[in-house]
């Protein structure tokens, strides 16, 4: 969303972003054109009940500050960010009242929760798929990440093809060409390894550890420093394997960093890692190495091997041996990195980077209001 924002903010439109607080926000503040409203974060949800509490009182949140930009100021579009696809009722009421409706599907429910808890029960699955049809066609437009979405998001909802669009999200060239690499990151060691994400349970960060466990443990491979980049639920899991597993010596944790923190690691790294199982996923992290020309290991996904076919190597689902012996091969082969790394550089700088996407979101936006387009004020919400 923060790609989407600035992009708002060139083009002059007047953004009002709707969020939970968080330190980071702050960074927006100050900005003539933008105004962030945030509401308390609710606690760290535990199992199904607290998910639904969670939602319930975002969506309330949500719901509330909506309202009273409405009131106090002309709106022409609201953008939802979902999941949790609950904004259908807010929505319908919204475009009632004369505001464009936008969709914006970043994961997709029922997916997103087998991949975190297992399969999940049918009347739960009904739900959410009941959930993702109202959504959809309660908006005038949607915005998926990949055609896979668009796919499902077209079965699930029955709406023309021309109601969905792919907006992908590519790294802005701008900051890949200011990023400088660091040799110190490599920690003394020869090879420097990266993941890059949210450490949560449907990343599979797990199996990330056991893959550098085989690699150093039984491949012999001990010339490479591996850092994980991010924050998440399951990061005090992570750490605790990678004590467990007599790793610390070659496994470094950030937490959450901001870009202008992480790129500089991509700007040194030799190698990229992702250990992810969900197949309907494009990862971020993915383009990120290939904006790089950082050559990556990943499991063979339909939505990764989408958009990164060329500049990784594959191996079989959940195969940690597989991972761990790709990597170390990858790492013997010089020639092999530097061709992945050019053909991965070159897809995102001509197809996958935000500089292609945003002209496609720009469109959209001035699609939906385009009676207001020459007014000297057009305004923006995000939620």
């Amino acid at each position: 969303m923060v790609k989407q924002v600035g992009t708002l903010l060139e083009h002059g439109y007047y953004v009002r972003v709707i969020t939970m607080r968080h330190e980071r926000n702050g960074r927006y503040r100050g900005h003539p054109r933008l105004r962030v409203l945030e509401y308390p974060p609710p606690p760290e949800p535990d199992g199904l009940p607290g998910y639904l509490a969670e939602y319930s009182y975002s969506f309330i949140s949500a719901a509330f500050l909506a309202l009273r930009v409405i009131l106090r100021e002309r709106i022409d579009v609201v953008q939802f960010c979902q999941p949790p696809d609950i904004y259908f009722p807010l929505a319908r009421m919204l475009r009632r009242l004369g505001v464009q409706v936008v969709v914006d599907q970043r994961d997709l429910l029922p997916e997103l929760f087998a991949a975190r808890y297992g399969r999940a029960p049918g009347w739960l699955l009904t739900a959410f798929r009941h959930l993702e049809r109202r959504s959809h066609r309660s908006a005038d437009h949607s915005i998926v990440v990949n055609e896979y979405f668009r796919r499902r998001m077209l079965a699930a909802s029955g709406l023309p093809p021309d109601r969905i669009s792919v907006v992908g999200n590519g790294p802005v060239l701008a900051r890949v060409a200011d990023a400088r690499s660091d040799p110190g990151l490599k920690r003394g060691r020869r090879y420097l390894c990266c993941w890059v994400g949210v450490v949560a349970r449907q990343d599979r960060a797990d199996l990330l550890v056991r893959s550098i466990d085989h690699l150093v443990h039984k491949l012999g491979r001990d010339d490479c420093h591996f850092v994980i980049i991010g924050g998440g639920d399951s990061l005090a899991e992570a750490e605790a394997l990678v004590r467990e597993l007599d790793l610390a010596e070659w496994v470094q944790f950030t937490g959450q960093l901001d870009l202008d923190d992480v790129f500089p690691y991509l700007a040194t790294a030799d190698l990229g890692l992702d250990a992810g199982l969900q197949v309907e996923v494009s990862p971020v992290k993915a383009i990120e190495y290939m904006a790089f020309g950082v050559p990556f290991v990943a499991f063979d996904l339909p939505g990764t091997r989408e958009i990164s076919d060329g500049a990784a190597v594959f191996v079989e689902p959940g195969d940690v041996a597989a991972h761990a012996r790709a990597v170390d091969a990858l790492l013997s082969n010089p020639e092999q990195r530097q061709e992945l790394g050019r053909a991965g550089q070159a897809r995102v700088r001509e197809e996958l980077a935000w500089d292609h996407q945003a002209l496609t979101y720009t469109r959209l936006i001035e699609q939906l209001c385009p009676g207001r387009i020459r007014t000297t004020r057009r305004d923006a919400v995000l939620t």
